[in-house]
């Protein structure tokens, strides 16, 4: 590691939902973007299989199997988009098209892009392909404690992977 060498601060990130292609477009083509307060999920695991070799007892063959993709999850502060207008909806309106049956699904890619401290650089990127909504949450309503609103989305995925930054998205 050099000597100018940075540590990655989580706290300046930027999430974009998009349109994936597919039979027919999805609306909007834009779901979210960039109001996420959390991100997480951002992993991958490796499926190794076990194999126990006949004579051989002092080791394990171990071979590669399947990824296991972990859900993306976002939470943001519901927000209004104006005086006199109310929350936004996109979010649930994407779960219960799902539900009602209605085809095609519209999927979404995602891309999360981390930025240095002043924002000029970005210094990691991660892109998800074929995001469908698992879960939304609403937020957890208390007269007492004036806190901000929060919902949450979790969106199961077809592929994730760590791109360089300006790449894949």
């Amino acid at each position: 590691m050099s000597e100018t060498a940075e540590l990655v601060q989580t706290f300046r990130f930027a999430v974009t939902l998009t349109a994936a292609p597919g039979p027919l477009p999805a609306e909007p083509k834009t779901l979210g973007d960039g109001y996420f307060a959390e991100c997480s999920g951002l992993e991958l695991e490796a499926d190794v299989k076990d194999y126990l070799e006949g004579g051989r007892n002092d080791g394990v063959v171990r071979r590669v199997g399947r990824a296991k993709l972990s859900p993306i999850v976002l939470k943001r502060g519901m927000f209004v988009p104006g005086e006199g207008k109310s929350a936004d909806s996109a979010l649930w309106d994407w779960i219960t098209v799902m539900f009602a049956g209605t085809l095609p699904i519209p999927r979404y890619n995602g891309l999360i892009q981390v930025y240095s401290p002043n924002k000029k650089l970005e210094v990691a990127r991660w892109v998800f392909v074929r995001g469908l909504p698992s879960k939304v949450t609403g937020p957890s309503l208390n007269a007492k404690t004036g806190e901000i609103a929060i919902e949450e989305l979790h969106i199961v995925h077809e592929g994730l992977r760590l791109a360089r930054p300006g790449e894949g998205g």
